[in-house]
C-alpha cells in the first residue's frame, strides 16, 4: 500500500509545473493583495476552448484515432527524419488555422505515439521542443494564430494585409531554422514494433471529429465558445461520460495560476516603470524582455497602453514567445505532456528548451534588425 508521503511525492513529480505556477501565483498575491481586478485576470474564452479541446482529444485518443494516424504517417513517410519533419511542420501549419495551444494539444499525443511505437523515445524532447517553437511561431502572421495577435489586431485596427506583411520575413526564417534543425536527425527507416490491427470505434470517432470541428469553429468565433462548451459537455455525457476523468484539469489550473502571476506582475510599479522606460527607448526590445517576465499575452495588453508603434510591438510579442518557459503559456502544455512520459528528464528538457529557444530568438532578433 502506497503511503501518504509517497502519494504526495508522486503528485509533486507529476505536476511539478502546476506546483511552481501555484507557488508563483501565491507569492504574487502577497505583493498585490486580491481585489476586484482579479476577476479580469482570467481569459475565460481561452480556458473554455482549452477544456473543450482537452476532452475532445482525450476522446479521439480513446477511439485509437491517433494510433491509426501514426501508423499512416509512418507508412507514408517511411524514415525517422521525414516523419519528424511532418510532425513539426504539421504543427507549424495547423497553427495558422487554430491558436498555438490548441495546435499543441492536437499534435503532441500523436508525436508521442509515433516515436514510442517505433522505439524512438530518445527523440521526444527534441521533437516536442521543435513543435513548441513551431506552434508559437507558426501563427504569428495571422490575426487569430496567437491570442496576443487577436488583441493587437483589434486594439490598433490593423489592416489585414499589413498585419500579414509585418511578420512574414520572420515566419519564413523560423520555417527554415526548423527545417535545418530537423535535418540533423539521422535518417533511418522506421518500423512499428507493435504492428497489431487497430480497432476503431467508428461511431464515437464520428462524434468526436464533429466535436473537434465544432471547437475549431468556436475558436474562429463562428459562434460563442460557451455554446461549444454546452454542446461538448452534453455530447460527452451521452456517449462517453468516462472521458471527464481523463481531462488534464491540472493544466487548466496551471494556466489560471499563471494568469494570476503574470497579471499581478503587470501591476507592480517597479516592473511597469522599467518596461515603460524601455518602451519609450525601444519598443521591440521592451516587448521581448516583457515576455520573459510576464509572458506574451499580458505583455501585449500592457505595452499597447504605452505606445502607438504597433509594428514593433507585434513583432516583439510574437518573437518574444521564444525564450524561457513562461514567455508563452503554450510552452507549458508541451512541458506537461513531456513529463507525463519522461518525468525524470525534466532538467534535460529544460536545458534543451532554453538552448534552442535562445538560439532561435537570437537569430530572429538579428535578422529583424537587418530587415527593419
Amino acid at each position: 500500500m502506497i503511503s501518504v508521503k509517497e502519494k504526495v511525492l508522486n503528485f509533486v513529480k507529476k505536476e511539478i509545473v502546476l506546483i511552481i505556477a501555484l507557488i508563483l501565483a501565491i507569492i504574487s498575491c502577497f505583493i498585490i493583495p486580491p481585489d476586484r481586478e482579479y476577476f479580469s485576470y482570467f481569459e475565460w474564452n481561452t480556458l473554455i476552448c482549452l477544456f473543450c479541446m482537452l476532452i475532445v482529444v482525450a476522446g479521439l485518443k480513446n477511439t485509437n484515432f491517433f494510433e491509426l494516424v501514426s501508423k499512416k504517417l509512418i507508412s507514408i513517410f517511411h524514415t525517422r527524419r521525414a516523419v519528424i519533419l511532418a510532425l513539426v511542420f504539421g504543427t507549424f501549419i495547423f497553427d495558422l488555422i487554430v491558436a498555438n495551444d490548441m495546435s499543441l494539444i492536437t499534435f503532441l499525443p500523436l508525436t508521442y505515439l509515433v516515436l514510442h511505437n517505433t522505439k524512438n523515445d530518445k527523440y521526444l524532447a527534441f521533437v516536442f521542443i521543435m513543435q513548441t517553437i513551431a506552434a508559437n511561431m507558426g501563427g504569428m502572421i495571422t490575426p487569430y494564430g496567437n491570442p496576443q495577435n487577436l488583441y493587437l489586431y483589434s486594439y490598433f485596427n490593423i489592416n489585414p494585409a499589413e498585419f500579414i506583411s509585418i511578420l512574414l520575413g520572420q515566419f519564413f526564417v523560423v520555417a527554415i531554422l526548423l527545417f535545418i534543425c530537423c535535418c540533423f536527425i539521422k535518417n533511418e527507416s522506421l518500423e512499428i514494433k507493435n504492428n497489431e490491427n487497430i480497432e476503431i470505434d467508428k461511431q464515437k470517432l464520428v462524434v468526436y471529429i464533429v466535436l473537434f470541428i465544432l471547437v475549431i469553429l468556436s475558436i474562429f468565433r463562428v459562434f460563442p465558445s460557451i455554446v461549444a462548451l454546452g454542446i461538448v459537455i452534453m455530447s460527452i455525457i451521452l456517449i462517453d461520460i468516462e472521458r471527464f476523468k481523463y481531462v488534464d484539469y491540472a493544466l487548466i489550473l496551471t494556466f489560471m495560476a499563471f494568469f494570476v502571476f503574470s497579471s499581478n506582475l503587470a501591476r507592480i510599479d517597479f516592473i511597469v516603470n522599467f518596461i515603460t522606460n524601455l518602451v519609450n527607448r525601444n519598443t521591440l526590445l521592451a516587448g521581448i524582455i516583457s515576455c520573459q517576465f510576464i509572458s506574451n499575452v499580458p505583455s501585449a495588453i500592457l505595452l499597447s497602453k504605452f505606445t502607438t508603434n504597433y509594428r514593433d510591438l507585434l513583432i516583439a510579442v510574437n518573437v518574444g514567445s521564444l525564450g524561457i518557459l513562461i514567455s508563452s503559456l503554450a510552452s507549458l502544455i508541451t512541458l506537461k505532456e513531456f513529463l507525463k512520459h519522461q518525468p525524470r528528464n525534466f532538467l534535460k528538457y529544460l536545458g534543451l528548451f532554453t538552448l534552442f529557444n535562445t538560439l532561435f530568438l537570437t537569430i530572429i532578433i538579428i535578422i529583424t534588425n537587418l530587415i527593419y
